[in-house]
């Protein structure tokens, strides 16, 4: 093992942890850039839905969160007034996993993003 190498760590450095609030300004800067004033059309949500995980994915990786899984979910519906419930569930260690959400929507579409950021020991 090289002398000053981390990779032995079993929980990241403070300065590396997860941070859900860093990780949730983010989605939000995202969906606000790109999602102001697009209109739902079917035909381009997938495209959409995934050039959206691909782009949050790529910032928060890039905020220095060494060795997390990261795992984006993204949802883009029609807004029609209706209500909408998502829940997830998962296995993971309370003292290192966490996870961001932020959700957007205007007059024609809603769209909701999930990160989540598993410590890879």
């Amino acid at each position: 093992m090289v002398e000053g190498s981390d990779s032995y760590l079993i929980r990241p450095n403070h300065q590396h942890k997860f941070k859900p609030t860093i990780v949730k300004e983010y989605i939000h800067e995202i969906l606000r850039e790109r999602l102001s004033g697009v209109l739902y059309d079917p035909e381009s949500v997938p495209e959409l839905t995934r050039s959206l995980a691909e782009t949050v994915k790529d910032k928060v990786k890039n905020a220095g969160f060494d060795k997390y899984k990261l795992v984006v979910q993204v949802i883009i519906g029609e807004q029609r007034g209706q209500g909408v419930k998502m829940t997830s569930k998962c296995l993971w260690d309370a003292d290192t996993d966490n996870y961001a959400a932020d959700v957007f929507m205007n007059e024609s579409l809603f769209c909701l993003v999930a990160v989540f950021g598993s410590y890879y020991y």
